[in-house]
């Protein structure tokens, strides 16, 4: 890629934001700015629509994103829900039967109503939204299998996330996507073929953008497809080492707004 892209596209955690989940205003300045000379600029996460609002808030307008590792594309203007792909209550049965005998001690929650709620059972971890309204624990394991989720979360105590994430891998091979974004021993669960870039290959074929054409930004196992699939991929250098392999340069670090500083090399600084 050599011309301006035709849109840019980064993830959030670790990549835009600081280590303090802050958003530089140099950062949210540069981004106003190629946004407003007419390029489209997507957030793209594994975040679900609820834990949007953090970032918005220090944007100066909000922008389009790709959620749930791709299950969910967003309209924050209209706060409209433009496609969702969930895994369904029955695949969701099946899942959940090769977890429990391949991790006999697993704990499970799913994001539901397009990532607007959550549920869990009363073993999971809930590490940052206790009290909210939004999530809930369920009484019943089955209740948790009943209606479509957009992501199913998987923890077992303390993992290695990279090796737990083989694990559920190979249990799913074929049935699901198992992937991860934190150092927790977190595994993140998609229907087969949901990743961040089947996401944002439909968001650019619906605003009419070349795969070419796009620039992406990530730094953990599950921005891989989307930086894969982008005309230009570039880590931050504080990124996984899969993200560092397969990236086609590397910026500097997400708290020394390295998002920001490749941006302004490509389409000039303020």
């Amino acid at each position: 890629m050599d011309a301006t892209p035709g849109l840019i596209a980064t993830d959030i955690d670790g990549t835009l934001l600081r280590d303090d989940r802050t958003l530089s205003a140099h950062t949210a300045a540069v981004l106003a700015r190629i946004s407003d000379q007419g390029t489209p600029v997507v957030l793209v996460t594994g975040r679900p629509i609820r834990w949007l609002r953090l970032v918005y808030d220090q944007l100066a307008e909000p922008l389009p994103a790709v959620c749930a590792n791709g299950a969910v594309v967003y309209d924050p203007v209209d706060d409209q829900v433009l496609r969702a792909d969930p895994l369904a209550p029955e695949l969701l049965a099946e899942v959940a039967q090769r977890l429990r005998a391949e991790v006999p001690d697993v704990s499970l929650a799913v994001e539901i109503v397009d990532s607007r709620e959550m549920r869990h059972e009363a073993h999971y971890p809930v590490r940052w939204e206790a009290g909210d309204a939004a999530i809930r624990v369920v009484d019943k394991p089955e209740e948790l299998l009943s209606v479509p989720a957009v992501k199913l979360l998987v923890r077992a105590g303390d993992q290695d996330p990279d090796r737990f994430t083989e694990l559920i891998s190979a249990a799913l091979a074929g049935l699901a996507e198992a992937t991860h974004s934190s150092n927790s021993g977190l595994v993140e669960i998609s229907a087969a073929g949901v990743t961040k870039a089947a996401g944002l290959a439909w968001y650019c074929h619906r605003i009419g953008v070349d795969p070419a054409d796009v620039l992406a930004f990530g730094d953990m196992p599950n921005d891989v497809p989307m930086l894969t699939w982008a005309g230009r991929a570039v880590a931050v250098a504080n990124a996984h080492p899969t993200v560092l392999a397969i990236a086609d340069e590397v910026t500097s670090t997400n708290s020394t707004d390295g998002v920001a500083a490749y941006l302004e090399k490509v389409f000039g600084a303020d």
